[in-house]
């Protein structure tokens, strides 16, 4: 992600950025966190009072307590957190004991391009489903309106057709009901 896009993003969307930043974005690297259990929004807090970059994509869920409805923003992928910065920045992380383990980025582009389709589709106000994750499929990119730019891979579920967008990294998947006629292909 540029400099300017991942500035853009506020604390809601689950990206932190600190005020001064003594290092460009370019020098930061990502690292995946795999959290204890329902550890995520903790650790975000941590890093976000550090200064650390972050993405920690939200969906919006209703809990029922009783006879009480609650609206609460739960992780998109539980589980996981996605640090973009340095080793030290990555262990002292480790260090709050809210980390499971840490998963090594091979592929920084690919991984940064998959978490830019998530922000798109956050920043367009899309209902995210969770989804199985596949391997193959015809790839697609958003051709107009507030997706415009948000590529995934085209699957056909009750009728409907649902673009899905993927995070290799987890072999995890979400997807969003789409008009058909506003995807064109990419291979």
């Amino acid at each position: 992600m540029l400099k300017q896009e991942m500035e853009s993003l506020s604390l809601s969307r689950g990206m932190a950025l600190p005020p001064v930043c003594q290092r460009t974005i370019d020098e930061l690297q990502w690292h995946v966190l795999q959290t204890k259990s329902r550890q995520e929004k903790m650790l975000a807090q941590d890093l976000a009072a550090r200064g650390v970059h972050y993405f920690l994509p939200l969906k919006q869920c209703i809990n029922f307590h009783g006879s009480r409805k609650i609206r609460v923003e739960m992780p998109l992928f539980p589980g996981y957190l996605f640090l973009r910065g340095t080793l030290d920045d990555v262990y002292a992380a480790d260090r709050s004991k809210r980390v499971a383990k840490i998963i090594r980025v091979a592929q920084q582009d690919h991984l940064d391009c998959e978490l830019t389709n998530i922000k798109l589709a956050l920043e367009g106000k899309a209902t995210l489903d969770p989804y199985p994750y596949l391997q193959t499929g015809a790839r697609a990119e958003v051709k107009f309106g507030p997706m415009r730019g948000l590529q995934g891979v085209v699957e056909h579920r009750l009728g409907t057709t649902r673009l899905v967008l993927q995070i290799d990294m987890l072999g995890q998947a979400v997807s969003l009901e789409i008009d058909g006629s506003l995807l064109d292909p990419l291979d």
